[in-house]
């Protein structure tokens, strides 16, 4: 039923997304759907961990056998390919917390992070700015991918020569701040 509602989050974006309409895409009455989830936002957190999981499968499969840029580029294509082929689902995932750390959310989410922590490593990133990194790739992952998934990127420029424009600058920038100060 969760990855029902999360192919249906896709169709009809984490917003359209009703207990009401995914009784009716499954051909049930929208009690019988409480008997698998808790109500709408039990249903989105697990769409999310769903998503959150998803991603770090596609993101980690991607990063194998890479380092440096190419593992960079691998990840933040593939990221950046799931957002594209998962809109709503990946909406879903947006502003839902942790209840815990033995929260599905919080495993997938962990397991998403240690996916982009392995292309850092190619990097020499000092342990104190890991996070900061992670938070730079998630926002420069994120930002691209979700707003060419909403239309944003309307101009003439190609968008995929712009990603790897972006692509090209993290790389740029990982490897500035893991040279040496002198």
């Amino acid at each position: 039923m969760v990855a029902a509602g999360a192919a249906l989050a896709d169709e009809v974006g984490a917003a359209g997304l009703t207990m009401g309409l995914l009784a009716e895409k499954l051909g049930v009455r929208t009690p019988s759907l409480y008997k698998h989830v808790s109500g709408q936002d039990d249903l989105t957190r697990r769409i999310a961990a769903l998503t959150l999981g998803e991603a770090a499968d596609a993101v980690g499969g991607a990063v194998q056998g890479y380092a440096g840029r190419d593992a960079l580029a691998a990840a933040a294509r593939a990221f950046r390919g799931y957002v594209l082929a998962h809109p709503g689902r990946y909406a879903a995932t947006i502003g839902v917390e942790p209840s815990g750390p033995d929260d599905p959310v919080a495993a997938a989410g962990r397991k998403l992070l240690g996916a982009f922590t392995a292309v850092l490593r190619g990097y020499a990133v000092a342990e104190s700015d890991v996070d900061h990194a992670l938070r730079t790739l998630r926002s420069l992952c994120h930002g691209f991918a979700t707003l060419q998934s909403a239309g944003g990127f309307r101009w003439s420029a190609d968008i995929d020569e712009s990603f790897e424009w972006l692509i090209d600058f993290a790389d740029r920038g990982l490897r500035a701040m893991s040279a040496p100060a002198p």
